[in-house]
């Protein structure tokens, strides 16, 4: 695996393979000194050319976890802001000598470009390329449902997939990069997807999605769900009225209290309630489901880091370097997949 832009072309096993990879990471942060040697003397840079949080946090706390070196490009305030293109930057990186470049750009498929040119040689991650895909936000979601799903049955969540799990995805389809990366990597999983939205807020051609598509929300609970995933409606992405009032898409298509009762109404006692975040409380979410105990979205943000150490790891950590010892939690693999992640 060297880079990992999308989780469209990525097999089951590359996938299985970075969630129970991830899991061993996870014990790092249990540990009193949450560290690892296994990237030292490498280099990570974030390169995001839009704004984030979490996003940007999450790399960078999984990074020095494993002790690689980390630098923080952000467009805003850099020569980018003055005409730099892509390429430049690209270049004044690998003169740096970058390892890996973990990219967030407003343009769906940057992160394509920057890996199939010889600008850099380094492991490309996309972390969110406009409206087209997130792998990574996708994986330490299929983390979290892997460990609620296999907890259900009784089994181990390792080498598990999603199979059987119905999953529904609800909200600002058109705009979420997020629900493009769960439908593929959950399909390739084994679970069963339903994205629910208003028609105005669906992509063309999402009927050749691996996926059901509904209009309402309601009836989508009752046909019943083992996972709701809200997403955030992106207003500052949005040109036109996709929608009369955010009242009436709040009542019509937002996770408020009503329906948070009417999963207990329906007997599903063991559905979660997922969101990749930032929220917009009242809108697409109430703040009761938001902080009840079916919510999982403090749950993903700490999954997240783990998911990310997973990723820099495999895609760092070839077989030239020397395994981490067995005792730190991190597991030593004897090769890399030949299949490319893009």
């Amino acid at each position: 695996m060297k880079h990992l832009l999308s989780t469209e072309n990525l097999s089951a096993a590359d996938a299985i393979r970075v969630l129970d990879t991830a899991e061993e990471m996870s014990a790092v942060g249990d540990r009193e000194v949450k560290k690892l040697p296994a990237l030292r003397g490498r280099t990570v840079v974030n390169l995001f050319f839009e704004d984030s949080t979490r996003t940007r946090i999450s790399f960078e706390a999984a990074a020095k976890r494993l002790s690689a070196d980390v630098i923080n490009f952000a467009a805003k305030g850099s020569s980018v802001s003055k005409g730099e293109s892509l390429k430049d930057t690209a270049q004044t990186l690998a003169a740096m000598g970058a390892d890996a470049v973990v990219i967030r750009h407003w343009a769906s498929g940057a992160p394509h470009r920057l890996a199939a040119t010889d600008w850099i040689d380094a492991a490309v991650i996309n972390a969110g390329d406009g409206t087209h895909e997130h792998p990574t936000q996708a994986l330490l979601d299929a983390f979290t449902m892997r460990r609620h799903w296999s907890k259900l049955n009784g089994t181990a969540s390792t080498g598990a997939d999603l199979k059987g799990m119905r999953v529904a995805i609800a909200g600002d389809v058109l705009h979420s990069r997020v629900a493009r990366s769960n439908v593929w990597l959950l399909k390739t999983l084994g679970a069963e997807v339903t994205l629910v939205a208003p028609p105005t807020l669906l992509p063309i051609g999402v009927e050749h999605w691996p996926c059901k598509v509904s209009y309402n929300l309601d009836q989508t609970l009752e046909a019943g769900i083992d996972a709701m995933m809200m997403l955030r409606v992106q207003g500052e992405r949005m040109n036109a009225s996709f929608f009369p009032s955010t009242r009436e898409y709040s009542r019509r298509w937002g996770f408020d209290d009503a329906r948070l009762r009417a999963l207990d109404d329906l007997g599903m006692k063991d559905t979660i309630i997922m969101h990749p975040g930032p929220m917009n409380r009242g809108l697409e979410i109430s703040s009761a489901a938001a902080d009840s105990p079916r919510s999982t979205v403090l749950a993903q943000v700490r999954n997240g880091v783990s998911v990310r150490m997973a990723a820099l790891y495999l895609l760092l950590s070839g077989d030239s370097r020397e395994a981490a010892p067995t005792n730190a939690a991190t597991p030593a693999f004897a090769s890399q997949s030949s299949k490319e992640s893009n």
